[in-house]
C-alpha cells in the first residue's frame, strides 16, 4: 500500500496548492501555467529534520464507526504487516518564500477512513486592520471564506459576515454563505470524472494538467525531505480512530498558530 504521502500529498495536493499560490500565466497554455507551477514549488521551504516533528502530523486508521457501520483497523486487514510504519493520514504546514506569500501559512490534509469523503480548497481572508463596530459586534466578527469544493460536487461559496436582518439594538452580525453551485448551475451538462478529462486531455494532446519533468523533481526533492526525517526516527504513525478527523495532534497543528481547521 502507497503511504498517504506519496499518494495523495506528492500526487495531488501539491498540485493543488500550486494551482491556488501562483501567479496568473501571460498566456493559457500548457507551458507558461506550469512555469508559474515550478515557481511555487521552488519556493517552498524545506521541511527536514527537526521541522519535520513540528510541521508535520502522519497516522494511521484504527477501527471505528462510519456511517453508523463498526470499521476495521489498518492492522486488522488481511495481509497487512504488524510492524508497518506505512501512514494512511498526513497533516501538515507548508510555507512559500516569495513576495507573495510570505508568512502564509498553508495547511495540507489528507488521509484515509476519516469522517467524509470529500476535497476542497478553504481560502479564509486576513482580519480587517481596524474594525468601526462595537465591542460585542466585534466578538461575533469572523473571517470571510472562500470555499472551494471539488469532491464529490463542485460547488463555490463565500462565506461573508451580514447583518442580522430586523429591528434590534446594536449592530447583531451573522456568517452568511453565498453559493454557487456548478451541478445546479449546469445540471444538464454531465461534469467528465477525474481520469476521463484526463484521457481526454490526452487525446486532444493537452499537457496543461499534467506535470512536467521540472515539477517532478521540485515536488519530490520537497516531499524527500519530509520522508527522509520521519526515517530518521523509530517513532510509528500517530493512531486515530475511522470516522474521525485524523489523529489528535493533526487538530493542534493550525491551533498552534492560533487558527484551525474549517471542520473543526
Amino acid at each position: 500500500m502507497l503511504g498517504a504521502m506519496r499518494d495523495m500529498v506528492q500526487n495531488h495536493l501539491i498540485q493543488l496548492l500550486c494551482l491556488v499560490a501562483m501567479e496568473p500565466p501571460g498566456r493559457m497554455d500548457a507551458d507558461s501555467v506550469r512555469d508559474e507551477k515550478i515557481k511555487v514549488l521552488k519556493a517552498l521551504r524545506p521541511i527536514a529534520g527537526a521541522n519535520a516533528y513540528t510541521k508535520t502530523v502522519r497516522g494511521q486508521y484504527a477501527k471505528g464507526m462510519i456511517k453508523g457501520k463498526e470499521v476495521k483497523g489498518y492492522f486488522d486487514e488481511e495481509g497487512s504487516n504488524p510492524d508497518s510504519r506505512t501512514e494512511t493520514f498526513v497533516a501538515l504546514r507548508a510555507d512559500i518564500d516569495n513576495w507573495r506569500w510570505a508568512g502564509v501559512p498553508f495547511y495540507l490534509r489528507t488521509g484515509k477512513r476519516l469522517g467524509q469523503r470529500y476535497s476542497e480548497i478553504v481560502i479564509q481572508y486576513k482580519a480587517v486592520p481596524h474594525s468601526i463596530f462595537s465591542d460585542e459586534s466585534n466578538r461575533q466578527l469572523q473571517r470571510n471564506q472562500l470555499i472551494i469544493r471539488l469532491q464529490p460536487e463542485e460547488k463555490i461559496s463565500l462565506t461573508v459576515m451580514n447583518k442580522v436582518p430586523g429591528v434590534s439594538e446594536g449592530m447583531l452580525l451573522q456568517p452568511v454563505d453565498l453559493n454557487l453551485s456548478l451541478t445546479e448551475a449546469f445540471n444538464d451538462k454531465r461534469s467528465p470524472e477525474a481520469y476521463e478529462r484526463l484521457l481526454l486531455d490526452v487525446m486532444r494532446n493537452d499537457a496543461t494538467l499534467f506535470m512536467r519533468y521540472d515539477e517532478v523533481e521540485a515536488a519530490w526533492k520537497w516531499v524527500d525531505g519530509i520522508m527522509s526525517a520521519w526515517n530518521q526516527t523509530s517513532e510509528r504513525p500517530k493512531e486515530y480512530a475511522s470516522g474521525s478527523w485524523g489523529p489528535a495532534a493533526s487538530m493542534a497543528l493550525p491551533i498552534k498558530d492560533g487558527r484551525n481547521w474549517h471542520d473543526y
